[in-house]
This record gives structure tokens, C-alpha cells and sequence, in this order.
């Protein structure tokens, strides 16, 4: 087959009655030399830490802390299973009141169980480049929640602090384009149509040619037909009229097809596409859909007495919608 072408114009989990979670935010002074240890830290103090293993498996939030002139939130799921074991498991959050297009956080940090006895934190490294399309950190599994409960360093008086500790945090500045692409369900209302071409003298088009106008999906559509692309091949393509009819900044999934109808023995030659049609780029199809050679075979029924057929087959599947920063 050929190659297809464009061509254009938390919310916060609640505590049990008897279980109190507090926050701490400790934040280092800034000096000229960056230092090893973390910059900014924020701690997580769960009093009643038993009544949250009683619940159910799942995260649970902390508030929205603004650290490093960012806002994030922690999240503790203390019954993570991994390889057949709960694992205490934490994850660092970009809130989303801090998400930008045209910005990239990239962080270094650790993630701590503390040590309220004798002050031998479990600590957990990370990085992570946080935007748009990454709001999350990997998950830190901390330490087996049955090695926990054994602590009796990490667990005092039934309340366990939790923490994140930055280490630094670089703001990078990009130029982003984002395009989200909603898909529809394909039903009796957007299901493919189809507009046949008959064209009774093959050796009288244009070079290129087009199909009269047509409608599928509430757009004008033409068939473009290049009977000599290159002198060796036939292109087609399907080509969308009166772009205006499509907003500025979206466009349109379509799933398509294009087919030279075999006359004698019913095998067509037939591609597929799904593509966006927008304002800028509203023609979509294969500059070497079949060889001259063999459209001109006889034997293979595409071509036949000077008439040959060509099939469009059209429907809307989704649409799309294109987010610049500025």
C-alpha cells in the first residue's frame, strides 16, 4: 500500500472519626550555593494512622501545599500491592492550579517515612519532568506495610509522618501545541456513506481531475484524481470543500476510504485513512495509489473500455481541538 499524504492550503480523602491528618511545610532559607539536602520540605503527619488501615485499598490526598513557587499534593496508599504484598506507597502530585501549557517543571525531590525515634528516615529518590501530559510522579514504594507495622520507630503513639523533601525544581519555559482529539462511538447516525464517481473516458480528464461536489456528514466533499501523478502512478485523493465551515484552531476525524472498482471480478483496489481535516489541511489521500500498469490491465477490471469507477466512502468520527502557548 502507499503511503497516505496531507496536503494543505484530588480531591482529599476524608479521616475516620478518631483520625486527624495535619500538615507542615518547612522551607530552608535560599543561599547563593544550592545545597545538597532538600531545598523546601513538606511533612504529613497522620494521627489515627491505624483507623486509615482499616479502610479500604486506594489514595488517600493531602491538601494543595505550594512549595519551590509551585502547588502540589501528596498521595499515600499505604496498601499498594506489589508482587502479592501491601507496600506503603507515596506519589507527588502537580496540581492542577499550577498545570501550564507552555511550561515544564522538572523536579528532583525524595520522598520519607520519618523516623521519629532515632531519626533514620526511609527515603525514597525521584525526578520527574512534570506538564501538561505528565501530572504524576512514579510511584515510590516505600517500605512492606507488615515491615511498618513492626516499626516502632515509624509508627509512635499511633500517628506516622510522611513527607516530600525538593531537592530542586526547575521552571522551563516552551513553546507547546496541544491537540486533544475526541472520538466518537460509531452509530446508525455517523455511520460511513458512500458517493460513486463514473467516469466514462478515463483518457479525456484533466490532469489533475475532480468528481462533482458532494455531501456526507453535513461537508461538501470532492474526489481529486490525478490520472499521471509522476508518469507511473495514479494518485486520489478526498478533498474537503468550504473549509470555513470548520472553526479556526479544530478539526475533524475522518475515517475514509478510496477504491478503483474491479468491473469483472469484483476485487477493487481500496485503501482506508483516518485523518483530521481542518482549514489548513483538508485533503487527504495516496499520491501513488495504483500503478498506470496495472490500472490499465485489462485483466484486472479497472479500466474497461475507457470507463472506470471510483468510490469514496465518508464518516465523522471525532474532532479535534488545537491549544497554542503563547
Amino acid at each position: 500500500m502507499g503511503n497516505l499524504h496531507a496536503k494543505g492550503a484530588g480531591t482529599g480523602a476524608k479521616g475516620a472519626a478518631n483520625t486527624s491528618i495535619s500538615n507542615s511545610r518547612d522551607s530552608m532559607s535560599n543561599a547563593a550555593t544550592p545545597s545538597p539536602v532538600e531545598q523546601a520540605t513538606f511533612k504529613w503527619v497522620i494521627d489515627g494512622f491505624s483507623s486509615l488501615l482499616d479502610k479500604d485499598q486506594g489514595w488517600t490526598y493531602s491538601n494543595v501545599f505550594e512549595l519551590m513557587g509551585v502547588e502540589w499534593y501528596l498521595k499515600l496508599n499505604p496498601k499498594y500491592e506489589v508482587s502479592n504484598e501491601e507496600c506503603v506507597s507515596l506519589r507527588l502530585e502537580l496540581s492542577q492550579s499550577s498545570v501550564k501549557l507552555d511550561t515544564i517543571f522538572e523536579a528532583s525531590f525524595k520522598f520519607m517515612i520519618y523516623d521519629q525515634l532515632i531519626g533514620k528516615h526511609k527515603v525514597h529518590l525521584g525526578n520527574h519532568s512534570f506538564q501538561t501530559a505528565s501530572t504524576s510522579s512514579a510511584i515510590a514504594f516505600m517500605l512492606p506495610l507488615k515491615a511498618l507495622r513492626q516499626s516502632s520507630r515509624f509508627i509512635v503513639n499511633n500517628s506516622c509522618v510522611f513527607g516530600i523533601g525538593f531537592i530542586k525544581v526547575a521552571t522551563i519555559k516552551v513553546n507547546t501545541t496541544l491537540e486533544t482529539l475526541f472520538v466518537r462511538k460509531m452509530n446508525i447516525f455517523n455511520e460511513a456513506k458512500v458517493y460513486t464517481w463514473k467516469i466514462e473516458d478515463f483518457s479525456a480528464l484533466k490532469n489533475p481531475s475532480h468528481s462533482p461536489e458532494f455531501e456526507i456528514a453535513g461537508y461538501t466533499w470532492i474526489i481529486s484524481l490525478n490520472p499521471s501523478y509522476d508518469g507511473n502512478s495514479l494518485s486520489l485523493f478526498l478533498k474537503m470543500k468550504k473549509t470555513n465551515d470548520v472553526p479556526k484552531g479544530s478539526g475533524s476525524l475522518v475515517e475514509f476510504a478510496l477504491s478503483i472498482k474491479d468491473q469483472e471480478n469484483g476485487k477493487d483496489r481500496k485503501y482506508p485513512g483516518r485523518c483530521q481535516f481542518s482549514s489548513k489541511h483538508h485533503r487527504w489521500g495516496w499520491k501513488k495509489f495504483i500503478s498506470l500498469e496495472d490500472f490499465k490491465d485489462s485483466s484486472k477490471g479497472y479500466l474497461i473500455k475507457g470507463k472506470c469507477c471510483i468510490e469514496a466512502e465518508v464518516a465523522i468520527s471525532g474532532s479535534s481541538k488545537t491549544e497554542y502557548s503563547m
